[in-house]
């Protein structure tokens, strides 16, 4: 009898072992086939690790041990994304620095990883907060820097009032910040951005060229929303200045009846004299300054404006005059800031025409018949015909667009142009715990990169981390660390104060697991030529328009450079479901039903809790935490460890179980590869159930198994195939391999009826033929056959029906 399972010795023993032999690092022996596998690092927050992460890790390590089993050089990574707000405010809030709550915050969740058993490569293991690191990213900007993609401009922020800081369009949900959930105004400030918009095009067409589940490449193009249309001037009557609009609908022009201008607009302040309503204008302003751009753009929000009393535009296809009417659903910083509104056509401009009583031009009809335009705005015109549309009249869609845009050029008024939904991205950070911005600003030289020789500028150590009310970061109060030498004309300067957001660590991450000590460059090109690409990399829907986006955008500009080999960083990305409380929410400690995953190892073992997250449910999709569930599996564990006691000698498969083995190795094995863990588990619970049915299993049978189930439960099963005196390690064994031709049932069941109700079932050779069959199903229903027999019908592998009288 075997003894009874004992996880808490079983799994500290095998990590013990793994670390010594340092089973699972990767090699520098670039002649073997590599599979590089990749997880989002954590950001190591104080509250460690929640029972969510090991989704992801277990599913990939899952991937990664498969792969060493395959013959592969496998790189399977881990590191701490560990920059960032909250290190910096608990550090604030308990008087302690930074530094030392990373450290801490690192070492509990390390342990955490630790005793759940992950194949990570420790030996590569990296931290966006050391100096040697970040010295890498600092590099990395100044090349944008002097390639002209980094530059500093005044704009309107989202800021955090809670937080203190800046946040890019990206951080702000619902009006709020994503990490606080404290209101977002808008603040003018100094920041520095990068022009993540020059590379649009190539982001969009890059998609094409990878293994991305379809969600993820539509998130991404629609947040980078390309669109083509034209770029229109309008005459203000008067005046020389012009204002320019960009819309996807030219064709539209003559039912533009108003104008509308974001409240931010220049040409407010330059006019401010002849308007006649100028603080009316004003207070609205300050009212649109409280909003976020999320809750100024949302389409169910009460429309507000203010009619524009001094300035008026020309429509410059029928010389018409429209007013001009400013309104916080127009953004400064998308498109030009004004746009042409044609209320018979669009939703928002109906509404705020219907509100303040503007005029309504229908121009485009289906089949040429007009609408009452006054009950609804007709929105269904991606095709029809034009009317009330001077020389466009009676074109279609498509063509009345061409003919526009020829008309607009010719008369020198507009031009086609493709516009971006995408905005530069926002990268500084007024706060003290993120990497320093290499660049010194000069009254005479402008802003200077920073020598690359004195890289990594490090975080001077400082008295207070506190944001400050001004808006400015810690640092600016560091006079010793900021006044200094320009380097370009040696007059008196001073360093840049702001740090770079927590997106700048692990925008690049993934390129220097592949040469984690390099001091010469962020990683060798051999290095970097034999990894990349990521091979499948799976990480979070929620970072698709954030670090997945960033991510690539940096790629491509090394790329661009000639720093990494590849234009695209992942060969492969997939996503994983949430797992919620047991009552289906989000788990949260205000909700009381946060599971801790040191809990469920006490307990029931790393192996138990591994097992259920993969077979808790379609990896894809959230699931809802069960403690039957864990209670199940930890079940299951110990099913297949009391297999002991029925092995058999034999390292062949047994006649009747050949077919059922090599159908497991290949649902498992294939399961694996398409993100079907819990179908892969449930394969391996019906061959272990058919092990018991039978009261033995083979050597060979038993070691297919172990070998399947080791990527999933490693400890138990590392520990089994010990006892039973296997050869070696099994994390060094070879993946079990199947033939196609015996996977395929030799026998069948049939149904065997009598006037076409099932009286037995009837096991037969596939090849068997008919008469034989017939013969061997009357002899299974003798005692029932009481009739006279009119019909014998045989559908080949199904059913024989008996028909009787």
């Amino acid at each position: 009898m075997a003894t009874a399972y004992n996880h808490k010795v079983v799994e500290k023993k095998w990590q013990k072992v793994w670390d010594d032999n340092k089973a699972f690092a990767a090699t520098d022996d670039y002649s073997k086939p590599k599979y590089y596998a990749l997880v989002e690092f954590p950001y190591p927050s104080g509250q460690g690790l929640h029972v969510g992460h090991p989704r992801p890790y277990t599913a990939l390590d899952i991937v990664a041990r498969k792969r060493r089993m395959q013959g592969y050089n496998v790189l399977y990574p881990m590191g701490w994304d560990a920059f960032g707000l909250p290190t910096e405010n608990y550090a604030i809030k308990n008087k302690i620095h930074p530094k030392e709550v990373t450290k801490n915050n690192v070492a509990r969740f390390k342990a955490q990883l630790h005793s759940l058993g992950y194949s990570f490569d420790w030996d590569r293991e990296i931290n966006t907060t050391d100096p040697e690191y970040y010295k890498w990213t600092q590099w990395i900007f100044l090349k944008l820097f002097k390639a002209g993609l980094a530059y500093k401009k005044e704009m309107p922020i989202n800021w955090c009032t809670s937080c203190k800081v800046g946040l890019a369009n990206e951080e702000v949900v619902n009006g709020v910040c994503e990490r606080c959930g404290a209101p977002v105004v808008r603040k003018v400030k100094s920041e520095w951005m990068l022009k993540i918009t020059e590379y649009a095009d190539k982001l969009i067409e890059g998609l094409d060229t990878v293994d991305y589940i379809e969600r993820v490449k539509v998130s991404q193009k629609n947040w980078i929303g390309r669109s083509t249309g034209a770029e229109v001037d309008f005459r203000i009557k008067g005046k020389e200045d012009k204002l320019r609009i960009y819309t996807t609908r030219c064709d539209t022009l003559f039912g533009a009846t108003y104008m509308v201008v974001s409240p931010e607009h220049p040409l407010l302040d330059k006019y401010k004299d002849e308007i006649k309503n100028w603080s009316e204008i004003e207070s609205y302003r300050e009212q649109a300054a409280r909003k976020s751009d999320f809750e100024r753009s949302e389409l169910a929000k009460d429309k507000t404006g203010v009619a524009i009393d001094g300035l008026v535009a020309i429509n410059p296809v029928n010389e018409k005059e429209i007013p001009i009417w400013v309104s916080d659903y127009v953004l400064m910083s998308y498109g030009t800031g004004a746009i042409m509104a044609v209320p018979a056509h669009d939703e928002r401009d109906w509404e705020f025409a219907k509100k303040f009583d503007l005029p309504l031009i229908q121009v485009v009809a289906k089949d040429g018949e007009e609408v009452d335009i006054n009950e609804a705005a007709f929105t269904d015109v991606a095709t029809g015909v034009l009317i009330n549309s001077g020389f466009l009249n009676g074109l279609q869609v498509k063509d009345a667009k061409e003919k526009m845009i020829e008309f607009l050029e010719e008369k020198g008024i507009g031009k086609a142009k493709v516009n971006y939904k995408l905005r530069d991205w926002v990268f500084s950070r007024q706060r003290y715990w993120g990497e320093p911005i290499p660049i010194i600003h000069c009254d005479k030289c402008g802003y200077v990169p920073l020598n690359e020789s004195e890289l990594p500028l490090m975080l001077p150590e400082v008295e207070s981390y506190m944001p400050t009310d001004n808006g400015e970061s810690p640092l600016a109060a560091m006079t010793d660390w900021v006044n200094v030498k320009c380097p370009c004309c040696g007059g008196p300067a001073k360093r840049e104060t702001d740090t770079m957001p927590q997106w700048a660590g692990s925008s690049w991450y993934f390129l220097r697991y592949t040469d984690p000590k390099n001091t010469e460059a962020l990683a060798s090109k051999e290095a970097l030529k034999y990894w990349l690409p990521v091979d499948w990399y799976n990480g979070g829907m929620e970072h698709t328009t954030l670090h997945l986006l960033y991510s690539r955008f940096w790629h491509k500009f090394l790329y661009d450079q000639g720093v990494v080999p590849t234009p695209e960083p992942y060969q492969k990305r997939t996503s994983h479901g949430m797992i919620l409380g047991e009552n289906g929410e989000k788990m949260s400690k205000s909700r009381g039903n946060v599971v801790n995953p040191d809990d469920i190892v006490n307990a029931y073992g790393a192996d138990t809790l591994r097992t259920y997250e993969m077979f808790i449910g379609a990896f894809d999709l959230a699931a809802s935490w069960s403690d039957d569930g864990v209670k199940g599996c930890r079940r299951f564990l110990e099913r297949v460890w009391k297999l002991q006691d029925i092995v058999v000698d034999g390292d062949a498969y047994s006649k009747d179980m050949e077919t059922k083995m090599h159908q497991t190795i290949k649902k498992v094995s294939t399961d694996f590869e398409n993100l079907k863990y819990n179908t892969a588990i449930a394969a391996m619970m019906a061959l272990v159930n058919d092990f018991y049915k039978k009261n033995a299993v083979t050597k060979g049978e038993m070691k297919t198994l172990l070998t399947l189930l080791n990527p999933v439960a490693p400890h138990i099963t590392e520990e089994m195939w010990s006892i039973l005196g296997y050869e070696g390690y099994l994390y060094q064994a070879s993946w079990p391999t199947f033939d196609e031709a015996k996977t395929v049932e030799s026998t069948v069941e049939i149904a065997v009826q009598i006037n076409g109700k099932m009286k037995a079932t009837l096991a037969i050779n596939k090849d068997d033929p008919k008469d034989d069959v017939i013969a061997k199903a009357k002899e299974a229903i003798a005692d029932k056959l009481t009739g006279n027999i009119v019909k014998e019908i045989y559908v080949p592998g199904r059913i024989v029906n008996i028909v009787m009288k």
